[in-house]
Formats: structure tokens, sequence, C-alpha cells
């Protein structure tokens, strides 16, 4: 089942600090890392085979994973809408 993500400030955030790198996708790839971006409601970072940036997402429901691309990513820091699918993980 997929359920919708409404992007909040905290996400963009995230999003925020990911543009500040400036890199691009084959840089991150380089640094591939599951976890370098962490907040209260995300964990995640860069997976180099999925070409993507992959975060667990936290809340009262069950966890919950979605994945962004760079150029969501930047669409999010710039105040764009996204959407945004994530299923229940697992």
């Amino acid at each position: 089942m997929t359920n919708l993500l409404e992007a909040d400030e905290e996400l963009r955030q995230i999003c925020r600090e990911i543009t500040s790198y400036e890199l691009s996708e084959d840089d991150w790839a380089a640094r591939e890392s599951d976890d370098m971006f962490q907040s209260s409601h995300y964990c995640g970072g860069f997976d180099a085979d999925e070409r993507a940036f992959c975060f667990s997402y936290y809340s009262s429901d069950p966890e919950q994973w979605f994945q962004l691309s760079l150029a969501e990513v930047a669409a999010l820091s710039a105040g764009g809408r996204v959407h945004i699918g994530m299923r229940v993980a697992g």
C-alpha cells in the first residue's frame, strides 16, 4: 500500500542541506550513505544502486520508506511541490 507524504519544513530543511553540498549524482554515489541525514522524523541518505536519496519516515504509524531523486530534492529545496509516495517498511 502506498501513502502520500506532504513535504513539511523538516524534510525541506534536509533537502536544503543536500543541495548545499552542490554535488552531482555521481558524486553522491561515491559517498553513499544510508543515514547521513537524520532528524526527528526522517533518516536517510543516497543509495548508489537506486540513484536516489532513500529515507525512512517515522511517525505514529509504522516506519515507512520513500525515495527522492536529486531533481526532486532540488525542487523541494526551492519550495516546490513533489508527489512523494511512501510504502510501509519491510
